[in-house]
Protein backbone atom coordinates (compact mmCIF):
# COMPACT_ATOMS: atom_id res chain seq x y z
CA UNK A 1 0.00 0.00 0.00
CA UNK A 2 1.17 3.39 -0.82
CA UNK A 3 1.42 6.20 1.44
CA UNK A 4 -1.19 7.83 -0.70
CA UNK A 5 -3.57 5.07 -0.09
CA UNK A 6 -2.63 4.78 3.57
CA UNK A 7 -3.54 8.76 4.27
CA UNK A 8 -6.92 7.86 2.58
CA UNK A 9 -7.20 4.71 4.56
CA UNK A 10 -6.72 6.93 7.66
CA UNK A 11 -8.74 10.00 6.81
CA UNK A 12 -11.71 7.60 6.43
CA UNK A 13 -11.91 5.65 9.09
CA UNK A 14 -11.21 9.38 10.94
CA UNK A 15 -14.62 10.36 9.36
CA UNK A 16 -16.45 7.39 10.45
CA UNK A 17 -17.07 8.46 13.93
CA UNK A 18 -17.93 11.63 12.49
CA UNK A 19 -20.54 10.48 9.85
CA UNK A 20 -22.53 7.68 12.15
CA UNK A 21 -23.06 10.99 14.51
CA UNK A 22 -23.81 12.76 11.86
CA UNK A 23 -26.89 9.83 11.21
CA UNK A 24 -28.01 9.86 14.14
CA UNK A 25 -28.51 13.33 14.63
CA UNK A 26 -30.18 13.46 11.46
CA UNK A 27 -32.85 10.79 12.99
CA UNK A 28 -33.08 12.02 15.96
CA UNK A 29 -33.87 15.40 14.73
CA UNK A 30 -36.48 13.79 11.91
CA UNK A 31 -38.11 11.97 15.08
CA UNK A 32 -38.28 15.62 16.82
CA UNK A 33 -40.10 16.75 13.59
CA UNK A 34 -42.20 14.19 12.86
CA UNK A 35 -43.50 14.29 16.84
CA UNK A 36 -43.69 18.32 16.94
CA UNK A 37 -45.91 18.45 13.29
CA UNK A 38 -48.16 14.24 14.88
CA UNK A 39 -48.66 17.37 17.71
CA UNK A 40 -49.96 20.54 16.13
CA UNK A 41 -52.62 18.35 13.70
CA UNK A 42 -54.72 17.85 16.80
CA UNK A 43 -55.82 19.84 19.19
CA UNK A 44 -54.64 20.30 23.13
CA UNK A 45 -57.37 18.81 24.10
CA UNK A 46 -56.65 15.51 22.64
CA UNK A 47 -52.93 15.44 24.48
CA UNK A 48 -54.74 16.05 27.55
CA UNK A 49 -57.31 13.52 27.15
CA UNK A 50 -54.39 10.97 25.88
CA UNK A 51 -52.45 11.75 28.90
CA UNK A 52 -55.05 11.17 31.26
CA UNK A 53 -55.94 8.18 29.58
CA UNK A 54 -52.37 6.56 29.73
CA UNK A 55 -52.31 7.81 33.10
CA UNK A 56 -55.37 5.92 34.15
CA UNK A 57 -53.88 3.00 32.21
CA UNK A 58 -51.07 2.73 34.26
CA UNK A 59 -52.23 3.55 37.39
CA UNK A 60 -55.31 2.26 37.76
CA UNK A 61 -54.88 -1.45 36.52
CA UNK A 62 -51.84 -2.20 38.89
CA UNK A 63 -53.88 -0.94 41.85
CA UNK A 64 -56.60 -3.09 40.77
CA UNK A 65 -54.20 -6.10 40.70
CA UNK A 66 -52.52 -5.04 43.83
CA UNK A 67 -55.79 -4.84 45.19
CA UNK A 68 -56.83 -8.11 44.34
CA UNK A 69 -54.05 -9.47 46.57
CA UNK A 70 -54.74 -7.17 49.35
CA UNK A 71 -58.31 -8.49 49.45
CA UNK A 72 -57.00 -11.91 50.24
CA UNK A 73 -53.75 -11.17 52.38
CA UNK A 74 -56.10 -9.67 55.06
CA UNK A 75 -59.27 -12.02 55.11
CA UNK A 76 -60.86 -12.56 51.95
CA UNK A 77 -62.11 -15.69 50.78
CA UNK A 78 -64.53 -15.41 48.18
CA UNK A 79 -63.15 -15.83 44.33
CA UNK A 80 -67.19 -14.76 43.05
CA UNK A 81 -66.95 -11.30 44.72
CA UNK A 82 -63.72 -10.41 43.84
CA UNK A 83 -64.74 -11.11 40.33
CA UNK A 84 -67.95 -9.24 40.96
CA UNK A 85 -66.12 -6.40 42.42
CA UNK A 86 -64.39 -5.76 38.72
CA UNK A 87 -67.76 -5.40 36.99
CA UNK A 88 -69.66 -3.94 39.67
CA UNK A 89 -68.54 -0.66 38.64
CA UNK A 90 -70.45 -0.71 34.94
CA UNK A 91 -72.21 2.36 35.51
CA UNK A 92 -68.67 4.37 35.81
CA UNK A 93 -68.62 4.81 31.85
CA UNK A 94 -71.75 4.78 31.70
CA UNK A 95 -72.17 8.47 33.56
CA UNK A 96 -69.67 9.64 30.78
CA UNK A 97 -71.45 8.51 28.14
CA UNK A 98 -74.96 9.23 28.60
CA UNK A 99 -73.78 13.19 29.03
CA UNK A 100 -72.87 12.51 25.64
CA UNK A 101 -76.28 12.05 23.92
CA UNK A 102 -77.52 15.06 25.36
CA UNK A 103 -74.55 17.83 24.95
CA UNK A 104 -73.45 16.43 21.49
CA UNK A 105 -75.06 15.34 18.40
CA UNK A 106 -74.77 11.87 18.47
CA UNK A 107 -77.34 9.34 19.18
CA UNK A 108 -77.42 5.68 21.03
CA UNK A 109 -76.24 2.88 18.15
CA UNK A 110 -79.55 0.76 17.12
CA UNK A 111 -79.51 -2.72 18.77
CA UNK A 112 -80.24 -5.80 16.35
CA UNK A 113 -79.58 -9.54 17.67
CA UNK A 114 -76.51 -9.45 16.60
CA UNK A 115 -74.82 -7.21 18.18
CA UNK A 116 -76.81 -7.99 21.17
CA UNK A 117 -75.76 -12.01 20.67
CA UNK A 118 -72.04 -10.41 20.88
CA UNK A 119 -72.47 -7.87 23.61
CA UNK A 120 -74.13 -11.59 25.61
CA UNK A 121 -71.63 -13.64 25.03
CA UNK A 122 -69.02 -10.92 25.47
CA UNK A 123 -70.24 -10.37 28.89
CA UNK A 124 -69.72 -14.09 29.79
CA UNK A 125 -66.77 -14.65 28.63
CA UNK A 126 -65.67 -11.85 30.55
CA UNK A 127 -67.45 -12.85 33.40
CA UNK A 128 -65.60 -16.12 33.56
CA UNK A 129 -62.23 -14.71 32.69
CA UNK A 130 -62.54 -12.35 36.10
CA UNK A 131 -63.12 -15.43 37.95
CA UNK A 132 -60.45 -17.00 36.32
CA UNK A 133 -57.89 -14.20 37.50
CA UNK A 134 -59.72 -14.40 40.97
CA UNK A 135 -58.38 -17.91 41.60
CA UNK A 136 -54.79 -16.78 40.36
CA UNK A 137 -54.88 -13.76 42.49
CA UNK A 138 -55.78 -16.02 45.33
CA UNK A 139 -53.46 -18.58 45.13
CA UNK A 140 -49.90 -16.51 43.80
CA UNK A 141 -48.22 -13.11 44.40
CA UNK A 142 -49.90 -9.90 42.83
CA UNK A 143 -45.84 -10.17 40.90
CA UNK A 144 -46.47 -13.48 39.79
CA UNK A 145 -49.56 -13.50 38.52
CA UNK A 146 -49.14 -9.83 36.43
CA UNK A 147 -46.06 -12.02 34.60
CA UNK A 148 -48.07 -14.34 33.77
CA UNK A 149 -51.01 -12.68 32.95
CA UNK A 150 -48.56 -10.82 30.27
CA UNK A 151 -49.02 -14.08 27.86
CA UNK A 152 -52.53 -13.07 26.96
CA UNK A 153 -50.34 -11.11 24.29
CA UNK A 154 -49.09 -14.29 22.41
CA UNK A 155 -53.04 -15.41 22.65
CA UNK A 156 -54.42 -12.00 21.32
CA UNK A 157 -51.67 -12.50 18.52
CA UNK A 158 -52.99 -16.21 17.59
CA UNK A 159 -56.65 -15.34 17.90
CA UNK A 160 -56.20 -12.23 16.21
CA UNK A 161 -54.73 -14.01 13.25
CA UNK A 162 -57.46 -16.40 13.46
CA UNK A 163 -60.33 -14.31 13.64
CA UNK A 164 -59.86 -10.89 12.75
CA UNK A 165 -57.22 -11.39 9.94
CA UNK A 166 -54.26 -9.50 11.83
CA UNK A 167 -51.45 -9.64 10.03
CA UNK A 168 -48.04 -10.98 11.55
CA UNK A 169 -44.10 -10.80 10.95
CA UNK A 170 -41.25 -12.22 12.30
CA UNK A 171 -40.86 -9.47 15.45
CA UNK A 172 -44.19 -10.44 16.46
CA UNK A 173 -43.81 -13.85 16.36
CA UNK A 174 -40.17 -13.21 17.77
CA UNK A 175 -42.53 -11.71 20.97
CA UNK A 176 -45.12 -15.03 21.33
CA UNK A 177 -41.95 -17.04 22.00
CA UNK A 178 -40.21 -14.66 24.29
CA UNK A 179 -43.30 -14.63 26.30
CA UNK A 180 -44.26 -17.95 26.34
CA UNK A 181 -39.88 -18.56 27.58
CA UNK A 182 -40.77 -15.67 30.53
CA UNK A 183 -43.64 -17.68 31.40
CA UNK A 184 -41.68 -21.23 31.47
CA UNK A 185 -39.26 -19.32 33.69
CA UNK A 186 -41.76 -18.54 36.36
CA UNK A 187 -42.89 -22.04 36.30
CA UNK A 188 -39.13 -23.70 36.73
CA UNK A 189 -38.74 -21.21 39.90
CA UNK A 190 -42.37 -22.07 41.54
CA UNK A 191 -40.72 -22.98 45.05
CA UNK A 192 -39.75 -19.16 45.34
CA UNK A 193 -42.46 -16.85 45.82
CA UNK A 194 -45.17 -19.28 47.17
CA UNK A 195 -46.69 -17.86 49.80
CA UNK A 196 -47.36 -19.56 53.39
CA UNK A 197 -51.06 -21.82 53.93
CA UNK A 198 -50.31 -22.17 50.03
CA UNK A 199 -50.25 -25.98 49.09
CA UNK A 200 -48.70 -26.89 46.07
CA UNK A 201 -51.95 -28.09 44.33
CA UNK A 202 -53.38 -24.71 45.16
CA UNK A 203 -50.27 -22.90 43.40
CA UNK A 204 -50.41 -25.27 40.23
CA UNK A 205 -54.02 -24.02 40.24
CA UNK A 206 -52.95 -20.64 40.36
CA UNK A 207 -50.49 -20.91 37.90
CA UNK A 208 -53.15 -22.68 35.30
CA UNK A 209 -55.79 -20.44 35.96
CA UNK A 210 -53.77 -17.44 35.62
CA UNK A 211 -52.95 -19.00 32.21
CA UNK A 212 -56.27 -19.94 31.40
CA UNK A 213 -57.35 -16.72 32.01
CA UNK A 214 -54.84 -14.97 29.43
CA UNK A 215 -55.81 -17.00 26.72
CA UNK A 216 -59.68 -16.16 27.36
CA UNK A 217 -58.21 -12.60 27.46
CA UNK A 218 -56.97 -12.75 24.89
CA UNK A 219 -60.18 -14.24 22.59
CA UNK A 220 -62.01 -11.35 24.48
CA UNK A 221 -59.69 -9.10 22.75
CA UNK A 222 -59.99 -10.58 19.27
CA UNK A 223 -63.81 -11.06 19.49
CA UNK A 224 -64.34 -7.67 20.37
CA UNK A 225 -62.23 -6.25 17.88
CA UNK A 226 -64.21 -8.42 15.23
CA UNK A 227 -67.19 -6.85 16.69
CA UNK A 228 -65.74 -3.01 15.81
CA UNK A 229 -64.75 -4.21 12.22
CA UNK A 230 -67.74 -6.09 11.38
CA UNK A 231 -71.28 -4.12 13.83
CA UNK A 232 -70.36 -1.27 15.06
CA UNK A 233 -68.25 2.65 14.01
CA UNK A 234 -65.09 2.07 15.15
CA UNK A 235 -64.83 6.13 14.42
CA UNK A 236 -66.40 7.37 17.18
CA UNK A 237 -65.64 7.30 20.63
CA UNK A 238 -69.57 7.13 22.34
CA UNK A 239 -69.28 3.52 19.80
CA UNK A 240 -66.12 2.42 22.23
CA UNK A 241 -68.12 3.13 25.47
CA UNK A 242 -71.27 1.77 24.57
CA UNK A 243 -69.64 -1.39 23.77
CA UNK A 244 -67.89 -1.20 26.89
CA UNK A 245 -70.95 -0.43 29.58
CA UNK A 246 -73.06 -3.38 27.61
CA UNK A 247 -70.51 -6.04 27.84
CA UNK A 248 -69.56 -5.04 31.60
CA UNK A 249 -73.35 -5.01 32.05
CA UNK A 250 -73.96 -8.57 31.09
CA UNK A 251 -70.89 -9.78 32.73
CA UNK A 252 -71.87 -7.85 35.79
CA UNK A 253 -75.69 -9.99 35.60
CA UNK A 254 -73.63 -13.07 35.13
CA UNK A 255 -71.28 -12.97 37.80
CA UNK A 256 -74.20 -11.42 40.29
CA UNK A 257 -75.63 -14.94 39.65
CA UNK A 258 -72.85 -16.78 40.58
CA UNK A 259 -72.19 -14.95 43.74
CA UNK A 260 -76.00 -15.01 44.45
CA UNK A 261 -76.02 -19.37 43.82
CA UNK A 262 -72.44 -19.49 45.92
CA UNK A 263 -74.67 -17.41 48.89
CA UNK A 264 -71.63 -14.84 49.20
CA UNK A 265 -73.55 -11.80 49.25
CA UNK A 266 -75.10 -13.60 52.53
CA UNK A 267 -71.19 -14.34 53.80
CA UNK A 268 -70.21 -10.60 53.26
CA UNK A 269 -71.11 -9.82 56.70
CA UNK A 270 -68.98 -12.01 58.40
CA UNK A 271 -65.97 -11.92 56.09
CA UNK A 272 -66.15 -8.21 56.59
CA UNK A 273 -65.96 -8.54 60.32
CA UNK A 274 -63.27 -10.72 60.30
CA UNK A 275 -60.93 -8.50 57.95
CA UNK A 276 -57.54 -7.21 59.25
CA UNK A 277 -58.87 -3.18 59.81
CA UNK A 278 -62.54 -4.26 59.82
CA UNK A 279 -65.72 -3.24 57.67
CA UNK A 280 -64.45 0.25 56.76
CA UNK A 281 -61.43 -1.32 55.46
CA UNK A 282 -63.24 -4.18 53.44
CA UNK A 283 -65.85 -1.42 51.88
CA UNK A 284 -62.86 0.60 50.85
CA UNK A 285 -60.62 -2.90 49.42
CA UNK A 286 -63.86 -3.74 47.43
CA UNK A 287 -65.15 -0.40 46.67
CA UNK A 288 -61.48 1.22 45.23
CA UNK A 289 -61.00 -2.05 43.73
CA UNK A 290 -64.02 -1.82 41.57
CA UNK A 291 -63.25 2.22 40.82
CA UNK A 292 -59.64 1.23 39.23
CA UNK A 293 -60.67 -2.11 37.38
CA UNK A 294 -63.26 0.24 35.12
CA UNK A 295 -60.73 3.33 35.20
CA UNK A 296 -58.11 1.20 33.84
CA UNK A 297 -60.22 -0.26 30.96
CA UNK A 298 -61.43 2.80 29.94
CA UNK A 299 -57.95 4.70 30.17
CA UNK A 300 -56.98 1.36 27.80
CA UNK A 301 -60.49 1.82 25.67
CA UNK A 302 -59.34 5.69 25.01
CA UNK A 303 -55.94 4.69 24.72
CA UNK A 304 -56.94 2.73 21.89
CA UNK A 305 -59.31 5.45 20.32
CA UNK A 306 -57.33 8.42 20.55
CA UNK A 307 -54.29 7.03 19.59
CA UNK A 308 -53.00 2.98 18.48
CA UNK A 309 -53.05 -0.44 19.44
CA UNK A 310 -48.66 0.36 19.33
CA UNK A 311 -49.29 3.33 22.11
CA UNK A 312 -51.64 0.74 24.26
CA UNK A 313 -49.15 -2.35 23.41
CA UNK A 314 -45.93 0.43 25.04
CA UNK A 315 -48.02 1.31 28.09
CA UNK A 316 -49.04 -2.72 28.11
CA UNK A 317 -45.53 -3.15 29.05
CA UNK A 318 -44.63 -0.61 31.19
CA UNK A 319 -47.59 -1.41 33.74
CA UNK A 320 -46.04 -5.27 33.66
CA UNK A 321 -43.34 -4.11 35.73
CA UNK A 322 -44.95 -1.05 37.73
CA UNK A 323 -47.13 -4.20 39.43
CA UNK A 324 -44.86 -5.88 40.04
CA UNK A 325 -42.74 -3.62 42.01
CA UNK A 326 -45.38 -2.26 43.33
CA UNK A 327 -46.17 -5.73 44.69
CA UNK A 328 -42.61 -6.01 46.21
CA UNK A 329 -43.13 -2.56 47.70
CA UNK A 330 -46.47 -2.40 48.96
CA UNK A 331 -47.31 -6.30 49.84
CA UNK A 332 -43.49 -7.60 50.21
CA UNK A 333 -43.73 -10.33 47.08
CA UNK A 334 -40.76 -12.42 47.19
CA UNK A 335 -38.38 -11.47 43.99
CA UNK A 336 -36.18 -13.96 42.62
CA UNK A 337 -33.79 -13.54 40.46
CA UNK A 338 -35.80 -15.93 38.05
CA UNK A 339 -38.30 -13.48 38.88
CA UNK A 340 -36.31 -10.50 37.58
CA UNK A 341 -34.89 -12.25 34.42
CA UNK A 342 -38.91 -12.86 33.71
CA UNK A 343 -39.57 -9.60 33.97
CA UNK A 344 -36.65 -8.15 31.93
CA UNK A 345 -37.57 -11.30 28.97
CA UNK A 346 -41.37 -10.02 29.35
CA UNK A 347 -40.09 -6.54 28.42
CA UNK A 348 -38.21 -7.50 25.79
CA UNK A 349 -41.25 -9.58 24.31
CA UNK A 350 -43.22 -6.97 24.65
CA UNK A 351 -40.51 -4.19 22.67
CA UNK A 352 -40.22 -7.17 19.99
CA UNK A 353 -44.43 -7.01 19.39
CA UNK A 354 -44.28 -2.83 19.42
CA UNK A 355 -41.68 -2.96 16.47
CA UNK A 356 -43.61 -5.79 14.70
CA UNK A 357 -46.91 -4.01 15.30
CA UNK A 358 -45.24 -0.71 13.77
CA UNK A 359 -43.54 -2.25 10.59
CA UNK A 360 -46.92 -3.39 9.85
CA UNK A 361 -48.66 0.40 10.26
CA UNK A 362 -45.95 1.80 8.17
CA UNK A 363 -46.70 -0.77 5.34
CA UNK A 364 -50.25 -0.10 5.45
Amino acid sequence: MSYDDSYISMDVTENAPEEASASTWKRISAIRQTASEAFRRKPISHWILLALSSVAMLVAFPASSILSRVYYDNGGKSKWIISWVSVVGWPIPALLLFPMYFLSDIHPTPLNWKLIVSYVVLGFLSAADNLMYAYAYAYLPASTASLLASSSLVFSVLFGYLLAKNRLNASILNAAFIITAAVVMIGLDSNSDRYGGITNQQYILGFVWDILGSALHGLIFALSELVFIKLLDRKSFHVVLEQQVMVSFFAFLFTTLGVVLNNDFQNMKSEAESFVGGKSSYLLVLIWSAVSFQLGVLGGTAVLFLSSTILAGVLNAVRVPITSIGAVIFLKDPMSGFKILSLVITFWGFSSYIYGSSSISKQS
